[in-house]
């Protein structure tokens, strides 16, 4: 289907950062171009009455599978929250939950603007979680979580070494490059607490070999950063990565908060990139991310919500504003500009996922990833500048169009592919039994 959006503030968020007062069409799957007054005949007119027209918002670091956790997880510190919520929860999964909580995830996701994801699920049946990316519609990088060393981590998480890697490599094989290439396949270690050392390094031989991303966290608290000196031989979480040969431009870190001078130029020699996670690190207590020091030494750095255990929302809008107040908070007002902030939503988050050529601005010949922002609405009034009404004043709620890959997946604040209503009903019950399975009231 051919799709002409008509009569936005188009922020096409190309190299020169143009906003066209116009039209984009899109033609087969890709955008066919971006002007004013397009004229071509489409099958679909999307008027956006005045509203802003950009591209998808992408997040570098989520857990769809976390996400009937929301609410069941929270008020503990990151090593707590793991042990006693998240790890017995993720456990305690059955296709059936995982399916609920996918569709839940990419209903809110897709809703709320979001158009692609890089994620880490569970251990266990990730081939579930493929299968409901793909019947959303969302652009995705999924990773199986990779998990063969922490002695206090449930047993249907402990994997044997030589099992997560052929796991992960059959997924790869299954999944990688499907739905005309919307669907990618990473490799997801958790993070060095609770990944053997020869894992790690299996895992870049790898990445090196297949050109492939590697998901991971690092350096999200002061506790992991002490387990990992002590694990490692007094490094830190970046250092010891380089020293598994891991640190390369197909590594993908999130959190990054407790990185020192060092760190951060590890990070940038070898363009590690660094997914920041502002809701996930304040509700934690985890820190707040030196983002204007790496973002000033080159690093690329994107954006994600993390997962609904440890966020309770998967709002974009609302990280892009985190984002932005925390550094205005922690150093001074201006030191991260609201349209820094949308590069990282966008094209920062494009570059993570090595999709730079294909997403992440509205250009000729990309692929056709846009939503459109609704601004009828008093809190986006009067709205002088685009960047600063997106970042400051926008909400997930004010999207009125998404669309992924060419195709309409949500249309006048309504997803199309699923009943909203039944995809929440069908999340609470899930959720019980996910809890009740985990002994968790």
């Amino acid at each position: 289907m051919s799709i002409l959006i008509r009569g936005g503030t188009v922020l096409t968020m190309n190299d020169r950062f143009d906003i066209v007062e116009g039209d984009v069409s899109i033609k087969d799957g890709r955008i066919a171009a971006v002007g004013p007054n397009i004229s071509d005949p489409h099958d679909r007119v999307i008027d956006a009455r005045g509203g802003y027209i950009l591209p998808g918002l992408i997040q570098t670091h989520i857990h769809l599978c976390q996400t009937l956790f929301r609410g069941f997880a929270d008020d503990l510190p990151l090593m707590d929250w793991l042990r006693t919520r998240v790890w017995p929860m993720e456990a305690a999964h059955t296709p059936a939950t995982l399916r609920a909580a996918t569709r839940l995830a990419t209903t809110e996701l897709l809703a709320s603007g979001t158009t692609a994801v890089l994620t880490m699920e569970t251990v266990h049946d990730t081939d579930v979680v493929f299968e409901g990316v793909a019947e959303s519609g969302l652009r995705a990088t999924i990773g199986k979580c990779m998990m063969d060393f922490d002695a206090q981590v449930p047993k249907r998480l402990r994997e044997e070494t030589r099992h997560s890697i052929d796991e992960s490599l059959a997924i790869r094989k299954r999944w990688h490059g499907g739905e005309n290439g919307r669907l990618q396949a990473a490799f997801a270690p958790r993070f060095a607490v609770s990944c053997s050392r020869a894992l790690l390094e299996a895992v870049a031989s790898l990445s090196e070999q297949h050109h492939a991303l590697v998901h991971t966290h690092a350096s999200e608290s002061p506790d992991e950063v002490a387990i990992v000196k002590q694990l490692s031989g007094s490094r830190t979480n970046v250092e010891y990565l380089a020293a598994v040969r891991l640190a390369s431009p197909h590594l993908c870190a999130a959190h990054c908060v407790w990185v020192d001078d060092a760190d951060q130029q590890l990070l940038a020699d070898h363009d590690i990139k660094v997914m920041h996670c502002p809701g996930s690190n304040l509700k934690l207590g985890s820190g707040i991310a030196p983002v204007p020091e790496m973002r000033a030494r080159g690093i690329t750095v994107s954006l994600g919500a993390d997962g609904a255990a440890c966020n309770n929302r998967l709002d974009m809008f609302e990280e892009m504003r985190l984002a932005a107040v925390l550094q205005a908070m922690r150093l001074q007002p201006g030191v991260l500009p609201a349209r820094d902030v949308v590069w990282m939503a966008t094209r920062a988050g494009a570059r993570t996922l090595g999709l730079d050529h294909e997403i992440g601005s509205l250009e000729a010949g990309k692929k056709a990833d846009v939503i459109v922002i609704d601004r009828d609405r008093p809190h986006l009034a009067p709205g002088p500048d685009p960047y600063s009404t997106l970042v400051y004043a926008a909400r997930g709620s004010d999207v009125r169009a998404t669309i992924v890959d060419g195709q309409l997946l949500v249309d006048e604040f309504t997803p199309v592919r699923v009943d909203r209503a039944e995809v929440a009903i069908a999340a609470r019950v899930a959720a019980q039994q996910l809890a009740g399975r985990a002994g968790i009231a």
